[in-house]
């Protein structure tokens, strides 16, 4: 070979190289926050939401280096998607309920986008007769229609109506007592309900997104969250809603280290997006959750399309079980 062709050839090798050190730096950045066990600032929290789908840059990288014959980018991308699919694995713990099965609840959460899909979702209701609906982005228009189609099939509710994004609407077929909600920029509203004579603890989740410079309030209210169910006590709970955090997420994480189980993960759909939903199920996050204490088993979980929502509702059938004295 011509020592111009030597000179090409290393030109093609040193060219391969920056886009793989490139790609493999921009992932390290994301999976070491990972590692962490950190949010961080923005555009962090943000990527980390869609953690599993860094696999493609990082293959990339690989594939990059490889044809690049960059030998140290190569051990590298192989250390990243090791790291990556250790993290992709479901967190948090499971817990087999010690008592007797009590009571069958089945639970539907759905953030209905500014109330566009109220009709949608009072038709799935109507189809799936969920015993608790936890609703967000529920508003005037919203909260009409759930009491004109809903109202005799679901008598108990607690309700805290606002414009656009901040209205909330907890439905029960269970009878509900007075609970204090958590405090946040949209409404989270709590109750507790009667299920056979035990009291569960209803809470709704909905805390600010992760927008660019709201980093703090995002992270404060998902803390408030974690502070109640830290401070249960023995009461089961019911948590549900969306909690516009992933499991690849330390501050949704905390609020999992409290003992709560993912019904989600529990019923076999721990990577199931659930947002946004023009693209899900084949690209998106779940950031919709139902989350419960070990008091609680589960049969069974699905993800529901409603037209008018850029979320996918959540359908959980789970087990009440008595607790032993």
């Amino acid at each position: 070979m011509t020592e111009r062709g030597n000179q090409n050839g290393r030109g093609r090798h040193t060219a391969g190289r920056w886009p793989a050190a490139l790609l493999l730096l921009g992932v390290s950045v994301v999976v070491a926050c990972r590692a962490a066990d950190a949010d961080a600032l923005t555009p962090l929290p943000q990527l980390l939401a869609f953690l599993p789908w860094l696999l493609v840059p990082t293959v990339t990288a690989l594939l990059l280096a490889l044809l690049a014959r960059w030998w140290t980018g190569l051990v590298g991308a192989v250390a990243l998607l090791g790291l990556l699919a250790w993290f992709i694995e479901p967190y948090g713990r499971s817990h087999r309920p010690d008592g007797p099965p009590l009571a069958s609840v089945r639970v539907l959460t759905s953030n209905v986008e500014f109330g566009q899909a109220a009709d949608a979702l009072a038709a799935a209701v109507r189809r799936e007769k969920p015993d608790v609906v936890f609703v967000q982005e529920c508003e005037q228009t919203c909260d009409a229609v759930l009491r004109r189609e809903l109202a005799s099939a679901y008598p108990h509710r607690v309700a805290e109506v606002a414009a656009g994004s901040h209205g909330s609407v907890l439905l029960s077929r269970f009878p509900l007592a007075p609970a204090g909600g958590v405090d946040g920029t949209m409404a989270m509203p709590g109750a507790v309900a009667d299920v056979r004579g035990q009291p569960v603890r209803l809470q709704l989740a909905h805390p600010m997104p992760p927008l660019p410079g709201r980093i703090g309030p995002w992270r404060r209210e998902l803390g408030r969250l974690r502070d109640l169910a830290e401070g249960r006590g023995r009461t089961p709970l019911v948590l549900a809603g969306d909690f516009n955090a992933s499991q690849d997420h330390a501050a949704f994480r905390r609020v999992l280290d409290t003992g709560l189980q993912d019904a989600a993960r529990l019923g076999g759909h721990d990577r199931t997006p659930s947002w946004p939903a023009r693209t899900a199920p084949a690209f998106g996050t779940q950031i919709d959750h139902v989350l419960l204490s070990r008091d609680f088993s589960v049969r069974a979980t699905r993800f529901l399309d409603l037209p008018g929502t850029d979320h996918r509702a959540l359908l959980a059938d789970v087990t009440l079980h008595r607790r032993p004295d």
